[in-house]
């Protein structure tokens, strides 16, 4: 499963970039606003860093004017992928540029109707949320397992992008159903490493190192 890692602050993303844990970024107009930067001007240098797909959302609500931002949005770097919402107008965008060669991410995905409409729609990449849906008391992950099913049952090339992941187990449970990428914040991520017997056994090993004396520099 690849990693997306979903933030716009530069340091995080070259952090993450340097340990060979990021396939992508992605962007949207709440984390653009967050870091305070312009942003074709942020866009363009996350696209510097990384070289796999950075997703940049429009910000338009009908298709004329998504189709002019996601062009826009495209020529900033080959690596750009245009992130439209779940709309009848985003699904309209999608085709236009998908037929143009532009990657494209449809976004605000929470239903398996809607992953099927944006993969008939040539859609590069769908992002369904987990965690807005697990804040309704509904099965976020059966949701991707579902996505799964039903691209697998056709050969539907859209790759299936789990996002609003809230924790690590959210990731652990989206590589074993399938999803071929999850994008989450830095935080999650980094959380990944972490296990309580992981601390207990090097706290372990620390007491011994001190009451041994070892010393290796």
């Amino acid at each position: 499963m690849k990693f997306f890692v979903d933030t716009a602050e530069i340091d995080q993303i070259k952090e993450l970039n340097d340990l060979g844990m990021v396939d992508g970024v992605t962007t949207n107009p709440s984390l653009i606003a967050k870091s305070g930067r312009d942003i074709l001007e942020v866009t363009k240098e996350i696209c510097s860093i990384v070289t796999g797909p950075v997703s940049a959302e429009v910000v338009a609500l009908d298709a004329e004017t998504m189709l002019a931002e996601g062009r826009k949005l495209a020529k900033i770097a080959d690596n750009i992928a245009v992130k439209v919402p779940l709309t009848w107008a985003g699904l309209k965008t999608c085709k236009t540029l998908s037929d143009d060669g532009i990657m494209v991410n449809v976004t605000l995905c929470f239903s398996a109707n809607q992953a099927l409409l944006a993969a008939k729609a040539g859609a590069t990449f769908i992002s369904p949320f987990i965690g807005r849906l697990d804040d309704l008391n509904m099965d976020g992950l059966e949701l991707i397992e579902d996505i799964r099913t039903i691209y697998d049952n056709y050969g539907f090339e859209t790759n299936i992008l789990a996002a609003s992941i809230r924790s690590a187990n959210h990731m652990s449970e989206c590589a074993k159903i399938g999803a071929d990428v999850a994008t989450a914040p830095p935080s999650v991520i980094k959380a990944m490493a972490n296990h309580v017997l992981t601390d207990k056994g090097l706290d372990g090993f620390m007491a011994d190192v001190a009451k041994a004396g070892i010393k290796i520099l």
